[in-house]
């Protein structure tokens, strides 16, 4: 049996919030959408603007994700929208296709497969990428963070809000990018930005929490009006301070109804006609879909309550949200973890905050832009520092080494390739490197899992094989899954010299979560772990 995973604390988990009852949770669900909102609305115009589209195009995906998508998804936390990760697919795309509106008749065609997907439930996929490689994710994500916020905190920002790959789209790199920054440093930038940042570390220290106000206001609204209030005195007093248009917010005013449907873009439906349109369609169905079931599974291991996402349910909802968006003039969308993450460090609880965060987007769009353009990146930039430095914490990178190396070279690979390529590509080499090892673990040791009732009525005794890998991780899960309230469940691994610590995971997840779904859980050898890791 594993050594490593018997000395991991076992840490207490909060109650989850009661299914269906989001009205109970709106006092953390309606700031933690407030944040998501706030640090969306520049990701979606970035994104917009990278892809050659129209800038309200990321909104309306946006809108969609949040009002819509939210409530179809199984989902409690994650947030979708316009993804980093489809824009050079969607730049391509329209090149290809000669017009905008031929794109989005090709993202219905997607919205339609990505159903089909869903309704043949090939959402099992998302159960095969073990913890390692889906915290390296997560982990990568946060350093990129850190790493592409930090021209637009210094003010000298020349690349898009989310520019997430290695090599940007205006010729430099991630590093030559801080490199350039740091040759045109903007002083009022750095000031609104240095002090949004304290403002955010000190809202969050114990003497600050509590005060019950303090815990009322989320920081990053604070942050947000302090930032134009100072910016607008800079204005006054030190002109030369001031923020730049170009380095603030860009939403696009609208001043009447008749305004907003002017901007809108309909699809053109002659693209059906033309087979490049299915080829582009296909594209974009597969690299949403894998990245979607690659977001639901990293937000479930960094939910605190470990609630399990149903992956062919959110197939079914991007599908639809993608068919829904393209009809209105919007980009593709995917789940996406930066907004995810922020919805679950920002203290949301249940799929009441996306949905917020949707219904701001839409406010915005009708009657604040004027106000929001006003705010500087600088101060966005500053929360997503703080959201990146949570996703890859040291006690993140010292939990994994003492796991180990099968499962610290896969995580740490991950982290590299991701920071030197892109999303896809470094999941990719990392998921090789975890086959690598569970390859020569299994030609060490085979496996078998069996479940047999025991004489007890309504007991189910679920005895582990000798060696049980992340391969069998699915399988297991969906066998925990349907067990109903009222049942009596033996897991016993006392034959079993190795447990992978995927499976040890799902296994700990089932007990946190076991009590809620009354059934009677008996574990017999089986080694704890803890599945916090954020």
């Amino acid at each position: 049996m594993s050594q490593t995973a018997e000395k991991i604390e076992v840490k207490t988990t909060p109650v989850s919030p009661q299914p269906g009852n989001y009205f109970s949770t709106l006092a953390s669900d309606a700031p933690s959408g407030l944040v998501v909102f706030l640090v969306a609305l520049p990701l979606c115009l970035g994104i917009s603007l990278a892809s050659g589209a129209p800038l309200l195009a990321g909104i309306i995906t946006g809108i969609v994700g949040g009002v819509l998508v939210s409530w179809l998804s199984g989902s409690q936390l994650s947030v979708s929208g316009p993804a980093a990760g489809l824009t050079v697919i969607v730049l391509t795309a329209i090149q290809t296709l000669g017009s905008f509106e031929a794109l989005l008749a090709a993202t219905v065609v997607a919205g339609i497969l990505q159903l089909i997907l869903g309704f043949v439930k090939a959402g099992i996929i998302g159960m095969y990428f073990p913890s390692s490689v889906i915290r390296g994710m997560l982990a990568a994500i946060g350093l990129i963070l850190i790493l592409k916020q930090i021209p637009h905190f210094l003010g000298a920002d020349t690349d898009y809000f989310e520019d997430n790959t290695f090599f940007q789209l205006n010729g430099q790199n991630t590093f030559s990018a801080i490199g350039a920054a740091l040759q045109a440093l903007s002083p009022g930038a750095i000031l609104i930005g240095s002090l949004s940042m304290l403002v955010l570390l000190a809202w969050e220290s114990k003497a600050l929490q509590r005060i019950k106000l303090v815990k009322m206001v989320p920081a990053a609204l604070l942050v947000v009006a302090g930032s134009i209030g100072l910016n607008l005195l800079l204005g006054s007093i030190a002109p030369t301070l001031q923020v730049q248009p170009e380095h603030m917010v860009k939403l696009p005013v609208v001043s009447s109804l008749s305004d907003l449907g002017g901007l809108l873009t309909f699809p053109d439906w002659s693209a059906f006609l033309r087979p490049a349109t299915y080829g582009v369609a296909f594209t974009i169905a597969m690299v949403a879909s894998l990245e979607t079931l690659l977001s639901v599974e990293a937000v479930d291991k960094l939910d605190p309550h470990k609630r399990h996402t149903p992956q062919n349910r959110e197939l079914k909802a991007q599908g639809v949200g993608n068919m829904v968006a393209a009809l209105l003039g919007g980009l593709p969308m995917t789940a996406v973890i930066v907004r995810s993450s922020a919805n679950i460090n920002a203290g949301g609880q249940t799929k009441m905050s996306a949905f917020i965060h949707g219904f701001f987007l839409l406010l915005s769009v009708l009657f604040l832009a004027p106000v929001l353009n006003l705010i500087p990146l600088s101060a966005l930039a500053a929360v997503l520092l703080l959201v990146g430095f949570k996703l890859t914490k040291p006690a993140l990178y010292r939990m994994q080494w003492k796991l180990g190396w099968e499962q610290f070279l896969p995580f740490i690979i991950t982290i590299l390739a991701i920071l030197f390529s892109d999303l896809l590509k470094g999941i990719s080499i990392g998921l090789v490197v975890a086959v690598f090892f569970i390859l020569k673990a299994n030609y060490q040791s085979a496996y078998f899992f069996h479940h047999e009732p025991s004489r007890e009525p309504g007991t189910f005794h679920l005895k582990l094989s000798e060696h049980v890998s992340f391969l069998n991780k699915a399988s297991i899960v969906q066998l925990l899954d349907r067990f109903k309230p009222g049942s009596r469940v033996v897991i016993d691994g006392s034959d079993s010299e190795v447990i992978d610590y995927d499976v040890l995971e799902a296994i700990e997840n089932f007990r946190v979560n076991a009590l809620e779904r009354h059934i009677d859980l008996e574990l017999r050898q089986i080694p704890q772990v803890n599945t916090v890791g954020h």
